[in-house]
């Protein structure tokens, strides 16, 4: 029975040393694993702080084209502006023209065609007459040149132009030059 209970004890011997080298390799895994989670961790928060870069970068991308479209819109608007105040003298000597002429012939119905055309190309790019006739001043569309004593009209009320006003799309490029009531 001793050699028994010996074997025994030299089993039970060699299995607490083995232990040791089980557990130790159990906290080798385990502060492997835990090292493995710490660099996941890592690479999430770096694949998320790049994501949102992205994010920004691509919202940066597309306000840079939006306003480099609204840009080239307004290069275009005042590049038109600056051609149609250019034709607006001659507009107003057509129409002086033909307030002029009294008899309506082949000549007056050719050149009152020229101007059709010339005022229909200023419109279809965005050119508008302003209104003024039996209405209100306003000082933003009309430059009052005259005051005048009206009993027919209210104070305010634009009586005469003496000059067309116009607008480009919705900006003022030449105010109306009116004749108002007192």
């Amino acid at each position: 029975m001793e050699k028994k209970e010996e074997i025994a004890k030299e089993e039970l011997e060699e299995e607490i040393m083995d232990k040791p080298e089980e557990c130790q390799a159990d906290e080798e895994e385990l502060i492997k694993e835990e090292q493995l989670e710490d660099q996941l961790k890592k690479k999430n928060e770096e694949i998320e702080d790049l994501t949102n870069r992205l994010l920004r970068l691509q919202a940066d991308f597309m306000n840079y084209k939006n306003r480099v479209e609204k840009d080239k819109e307004t290069i275009f608007s005042y590049a038109t502006e600056d051609l149609i105040n250019q034709l607006l003298p001659i507009l107003d000597n057509f129409e002086r023209a033909l307030d002029s002429i009294e008899k309506e012939d082949g000549f007056y119905e050719g050149v009152k065609m020229i101007y059709e055309q010339i005022i229909k190309v200023l419109t279809d790019n965005g050119l508008k007459e302003i209104e003024c006739i039996g209405k209100c001043f306003d000082p933003n569309l009309h430059h009052a040149v005259f005051m005048e004593e009206s009993k027919d009209s209210e104070e305010g009320i634009i009586l005469e132009v003496l000059q067309k006003g116009y607008m480009l799309k919705d900006k003022v490029i030449r105010p109306s030059m009116v004749k108002v009531a007192k």
